[in-house]
C-alpha cells in the first residue's frame, strides 16, 4: 500500500512538473467585408454559421475596428500592433508591377509571427499576404515558418480560362495574376481547387502537421475582394437571389464560411478547441458599389475613414476560456490583436506597441479596457475617436471637421462640430498631437 501511494504521489509530481502547453493562434482575415454581412452582424439573406459559431462561442465585439481603410496598411497595423503610420506605411501599395525593394513592410518592424516564433511558435500564413512583394519582405522572412498564398493584392479564384464556375469581371479589371502567382514557400504553384478552398485545405494541412506543438496560423482570405468569382454549385443555393452580382456575393461569403467551417472542424478533430484563441475579422468595410456588400447602418464603406470604412466585424472565440454568448460595446482594433496573442502566451508586450491587451476583458467581460482614445490617418485624410465621440475629416466634397456622438448617431448624420465646439476643440488638439508622432508615408 505504501508502495502505491508513493507511486501516485510521484506520478502527480510528475505531472505538477510537466510545462502547460501554450494555446494556439489563429486570426482569420477576410477581405473587404462589410460591417453587416454576417448572420452574427445581423444579415439573414444567407447563412454564415461557422463564422457565426466563433461569435456564439465566444465574444462579438459590435465596435471593432481595422487601424486603415485599406488592405495593405490595415495587415501592416494587425500584424505591428502598431500604428502603420508610426513607420511611413500609411497608403495602400497596388502596383502588382512595381516591385521596387522600399515598397512593403519595413524590415525593422516585428510582425506577429516573428514574436510567436521567439516563444517557440510554429507560424504559418495561408492566403494573401500584401505587405510587400520582393524577396526581403516575403512572408518566410517575415517570421512565418510556412506560406501558401501571394504576395499582392489581389488574385483569381479560378484560373483562366474560369472553368468550373461562374465570373464576371468589370471591363477594366486588372490583370490580378500578373507577377503575382500563387506560392508554396517560394515557389510558384498551379492549383485547381476554386482559391477559397484551397486556402481552407491548406489552413487544416497547417494545423494536421503542427499539432503537437503551439502554433499560430494566419488565414488571409482574399475573399470576397473582386473579382466576383464563384462556383456553379454554389450559385445554384441561392437560385432565389435575383440580382446575379448579389448572387455570386453570396456564393462567395458562403465559401470563405464553408472553409472556416473545415478549419475549425479540424481543430475539433485534434481535441485542440479548448487550447486555441480564434480571432475573425475583416481588412476594412465593403466597397458596396464594387460587390454589393453593406456597411449598413454605417456612412460611407471602403477608402473612407466614416464608420463604414473602418468598423468591422470581429469576433474572438477560445472555448473554456471566453464565455459563450457575450457582446461587447468596448471599442477595440486590430492592433489589439498581438498584444493579446502575447499575452496569451504567457509573454509581455513591447511596450512600443499602440494596441492593448484584450484578454482580460475577453475573461471578465466586466472589466473595462484601458484606453484613451483610437486614431486613423490615411493621406488627407484624419480621425480620432475619444470614448463615444469622433473627429473626422473626409475629403469628399466636405473638408472641414465634423464631430459625431457614435452612442447615439452611428450612421454619423448629425456633425456637432459647431454646436460643440469647446469638445471639437479638444479632440482636434489630441488629434494633431498623436498625428505628430507619426511619420510621412515612404510612398505616395
Amino acid at each position: 500500500m505504501l508502495c502505491r501511494r508513493n507511486f501516485l504521489a510521484a506520478s502527480l509530481v510528475s505531472l505538477a512538473a510537466q510545462p502547460v502547453r501554450k494555446p494556439n493562434i489563429v486570426v482569420i482575415l477576410a477581405d473587404d467585408l462589410g460591417y453587416g454581412k454576417l448572420g452574427f452582424q445581423g444579415n439573414s439573406e444567407f447563412p454564415t454559421p461557422h463564422l457565426d459559431s466563433i461569435a456564439s462561442n465566444g465574444m462579438r465585439f459590435t465596435q471593432g475596428y481595422v487601424s486603415a481603410p485599406f488592405c495593405c496598411p490595415s495587415r501592416a497595423g494587425l500584424m505591428t500592433g502598431r500604428y502603420q503610420t508610426r513607420f511611413g506605411h500609411e497608403l495602400n501599395v497596388v502596383g502588382r508591377r512595381n516591385l521596387d525593394p522600399s515598397i512593403g513592410l519595413p524590415i525593422e518592424e516585428r510582425t506577429m509571427a516573428s514574436q510567436l516564433k521567439d516563444l517557440g511558435y510554429a507560424t504559418g500564413i495561408v492566403g494573401k499576404w500584401h505587405l510587400g512583394g520582393t524577396e526581403c519582405f516575403h512572408p518566410l522572412n517575415r517570421g512565418f515558418d510556412e506560406f501558401f498564398g501571394f504576395l499582392h493584392e489581389g488574385h483569381f479564384y479560378y484560373p483562366p480560362p474560369y472553368r468550373g464556375g461562374l465570373t464576371r469581371l468589370r471591363s477594366n479589371e486588372p490583370p490580378y495574376d500578373e507577377n503575382n502567382p500563387l506560392m508554396r514557400g517560394r515557389d510558384p504553384v498551379e492549383e485547381g481547387s476554386y482559391l477559397t478552398d484551397a486556402l481552407g485545405r491548406e489552413a487544416c494541412s497547417f494545423i494536421d502537421r503542427k499539432r503537437e506543438q503551439p502554433f499560430f496560423l494566419y488565414l488571409a482570405f482574399n475573399a470576397i475582394h473582386s473579382p466576383m468569382q464563384a462556383s456553379v454549385a454554389l450559385m445554384k443555393e441561392f437560385e432565389g437571389i435575383r440580382d446575379e452580382q448579389r448572387r455570386l456575393f453570396a456564393a462567395m461569403t458562403r465559401a470563405m464560411d464553408n472553409a472556416t467551417g473545415k478549419v475549425l472542424a479540424k481543430l475539433r478533430e485534434h481535441r485542440l478547441e479548448e487550447n486555441t484563441l480564434i480571432c475573425f475579422l475583416s481588412d476594412n468595410g465593403g466597397p458596396t458599389q464594387e460587390l454589393t456588400s453593406s456597411n449598413l447602418p454605417l456612412r460611407g464603406g471602403k477608402g473612407q475613414l466614416y464608420e463604414g470604412g473602418i468598423r468591422v466585424p470581429f469576433a474572438c472565440q477560445w472555448k473554456g476560456k471566453i464565455a459563450a454568448g457575450k457582446v461587447s460595446e468596448q471599442p477595440v482594433i486590430a492592433l489589439d490583436l498581438l498584444p493579446t496573442a502575447l499575452a496569451a502566451a504567457g509573454a509581455k508586450a513591447p511596450a512600443n506597441l499602440d494596441g492593448v491587451n484584450l484578454l482580460p476583458h475577453l475573461l471578465q467581460p466586466a472589466k473595462a479596457l484601458e484606453r484613451k482614445s483610437l486614431f486613423w490617418p490615411y493621406g488627407q485624410n484624419i480621425a480620432l475617436r475619444r470614448d463615444n465621440f469622433k473627429l473626422v475629416r473626409q475629403r469628399q466634397g466636405k473638408i472641414d471637421f465634423q464631430l459625431y456622438d457614435l452612442s447615439k448617431d452611428v450612421s454619423e448624420t448629425n456633425d456637432l462640430a459647431t454646436s460643440r465646439i469647446s469638445l471639437r476643440d479638444s479632440l482636434l488638439e489630441e488629434l494633431e498631437s498623436t498625428n505628430r508622432q507619426m511619420i510621412a508615408p515612404l510612398w505616395s
